[in-house]
Parts: structure tokens; sequence; C-alpha cells
């Protein structure tokens, strides 16, 4: 539900009295800076000419989270600047940041692939500052290959999969047709798929793996027939990141059944379909900034200056201690328009959320589905859980 006017008005009016009756208001403009990280993509082949490859995922995220934590800073007397950094395709990201960020900046938002997060991370200019990842889905980076100084913003593959399971739960369509790609990234997904096709009790009945390497454009009405011939199953679960062949699964299976997972019924921390608690708003705020629909990386953007400013107004500093000690606590909550407030997991820095499950033009539910309990929160019911996490950091 979006706030009314009367209580965005006291809002304003509480800050504006904080500012002139708490000294920390009073004196100068606290300068925050940050530091926004990323490397152009070579554009890929695209499935369909309907969906224009987004040069800017995350950028302008970043600006809108900027632009509302501005708002907020002209009555408690904070300034935030995002700084860009944009890598060329054949540039080296490890150079760039050593020249232009290490001993600068504390806090970085970085827009790139998990090997490059990771070689960011542990070098020694790095050691002060605190990375807000909005890029990565990876399962490892949040528990063997995690790293204190990281922060991860995006639902990773293990959340997407459980949320999946538990709607699949719901409708008890509990017999899998799984379906991969051919990508290490659709193998990681699936391996979260078969996680937690266990940890929820499902059975995947039959698995295979798409090879064909030639345009399914041309052949799909045969093949994808003959290709699910197999036994009976409730629901054809796919993996396919890329966008490979995925789009082409539904309405074309030997049996009716729904496509789910990367394609069809889709997990996501974003979605242009979502409207409710007040996220009409922020849908309508992006597209009239940025002139497109918001994509996931955007919303991690979005996040990560938010929290910042969340942060920065809470302990009334900018210094990475007190930032990071409040993000971490049980005190940090922050609206993601999803229903819940979000916080960091403190075994190994994943932002808890809820996920969404969308259809190409309607939202179906919102992850954790109702009845599944936690004796915490229900949040932490999607992804590894502290018992399960492999997760060895420290939060310094």
């Amino acid at each position: 539900m979006m706030p009314s006017p009367n209580r965005i008005l006291i809002s304003l009016l509480y800050l504006l009295l904080m500012s002139i009756m708490h000294p920390s208001y009073a004196k100068a403009k606290l300068n925050i800076n940050i530091a926004y990280l990323t490397q152009e993509q070579k554009i890929p082949p695209q499935l369909s000419n309907l969906d224009p490859f987004v040069i800017d995922k995350g950028l302008k995220g970043a600006e809108l989270g900027i632009a509302d934590n501005n708002t907020t800073g002209e009555f408690t007397g904070q300034q935030f600047n995002l700084v860009k950094f944009i890598v060329p395709i054949d540039g080296n990201v490890v150079d760039t940041f050593n020249k232009e960020l290490a001993n600068k900046f504390q806090y970085v938002i970085v827009n790139v692939n998990a090997e490059r997060l990771n070689s960011l991370a542990d070098l020694p200019g790095a050691k002060n500052m605190l990375f807000f990842d909005v890029a990565t889905l990876d399962d490892a980076l949040r528990n063997e290959q995690c790293r204190s100084n990281v922060l991860h913003l995006l639902p990773n593959r293990t959340m997407r999969a459980d949320a999946l399971a538990q709607y699949m739960l719901k409708k008890r369509w509990n017999k899998w047709f799984l379906v991969i790609g051919n990508s290490p990234e659709d193998q990681l997904y699936a391996d979260a798929l078969k996680r937690s096709a266990k940890r929820f009790g499902m059975k995947i009945v039959t698995e295979k793996t798409w090879e064909h390497t030639y345009d399914a454009r041309k052949t799909t009405q045969s093949d994808i027939a003959v290709f699910t011939q197999v036994d009976d199953y409730d629901v054809l679960v796919v993996a396919d990141e890329h966008s490979e062949f995925g789009e082409y699964l539904d309405y074309r299976t030997w049996l009716a059944r729904p496509v789910i997972g990367t394609q069809g019924l889709i997990a996501s921390a974003w979605h242009k379909t979502h409207e409710q608690w007040g996220a009409i708003q922020i849908q309508n705020r992006f597209k009239d900034k940025a002139g497109r629909w918001m994509e996931e990386q955007d919303y991690g953007s979005y996040l990560a200056t938010r929290a910042l400013g969340e942060a920065v107004t809470r302990s009334l500093s900018s210094e990475l201690k007190s930032i990071k000690a409040y993000l971490l606590s049980p005190a940090f909550a922050l609206n993601g328009y999803t229903g819940a407030p979000l916080s960091f997991r403190l075994w190994d820095g994943q932002l808890r959320m809820p996920v969404l499950l969308a259809a190409p033009r309607s939202l179906v539910a919102v992850a954790p589905i109702e009845g599944f309990l936690h004796p915490k929160t229900e949040l932490d019911t999607l992804g590894y859980d502290q018992a399960e996490s492999h997760c060895q950091w420290t939060p310094q």
C-alpha cells in the first residue's frame, strides 16, 4: 500500500524539525561519494527483435536511488554523489579499479560477472571498501567463495529455485521434466533446481539436455514435440539463462504442460508487471527517467544506493565501519516495494527479499508462498539458511 499524502507530509515535517533541533543535522552537508563500476558487454545474438539489448542496465537504477537519497538529504544534511566508471569491452577492470577507485572510495556498486567480482574484492586496495554486487546470481559467491567486503543485492539461483518449488508444491505439480541448456550458467541453475526439488520433496521424472545447435526457429514445431515425448510429468522446468531455446517450449510440447524456470513462469527480484505495495509509483518514475522498464540490475543498484542512504541517515555517519555495522544489524530494514522489509543476512551478505513469480504479462505470485514457515523470518525459507551456509566470512 502506498503511504498517504498526510503521512508523507508528516515525515517531511519531522525531518525538517530534526534539521532545526538536532545539532548533527544543522551543520554543513555531509558528502557521500559512491562509485559505480561496470564493463561494456558484447551484444549477444537476440532470440527476438522484441527484446532489445539494454546497454545501461544498473546505471539508471543507481541514478534514481541517488536522486531519492538527495531528496531526503535536503532535510538531513547529506549529499550523495555517484561517480561512474564504465570500462570498455577490451579494457581491464582491475586496472581501472587500481587507478581510479582504490583509496578514493569507500562504497562501490559493482555490476560485473562473478569472476571479476572476486578478483576485485581480493585486491589490496579493496580491503577498506564495501562492494554492492548488483549483477551476480552465483550460489558459490554466497557460500565457499564469499568475501567479507561484498554484499549481494539480487537473489541467487537457489533463492529463485526455492521460490518456484514452493509455488509448484502449492499447485501440487510434483513431477518435473527438467530441460537444461548447454552453458555453464544453465548447469548452475539446474543444480539449484535439483537442490530445491529434493528440499521440497519433488521428483524429477525426466532430465534432458538441449543439444540442438542450429536455429531452433526453423524446426521448432517438429523437434520440440519429439524432444518432449517423455513419461508423464506435471510441469516442464527449463534452465536456459541465455534464452537460446526456452521461449520456444511453450505450446509446442508433446503434452500440454506449463513451462517454469528461466522461461514461462520465472522467478525474479523485479518485473515490469509488478504494481503492488507502491511498486507502480517507482515503475512510473523509473520509466520517466530512463525511457524503458526497470531491469533486475537497475533494481539491485537502486536498492544499493537506498541501503546506503538509509544507513547514513540512521547512523549519522558516512564511515565504513559504522555503515557496515548498521547494514548488518537487526535494526536495518529497507523498503523494496515487494511486501516485506529487506535486510542483509549476517552469515553471507545476501539481501533477504521476496521473489516475484511472473509470467510475461502478469504477476502470478510472490514467494515465500503462504504456509512456508521459519522460526525467524519466512524470507529465510528461500536460499541457504544459516545452518546450510558454507560461507566462512566474519563481518568486520
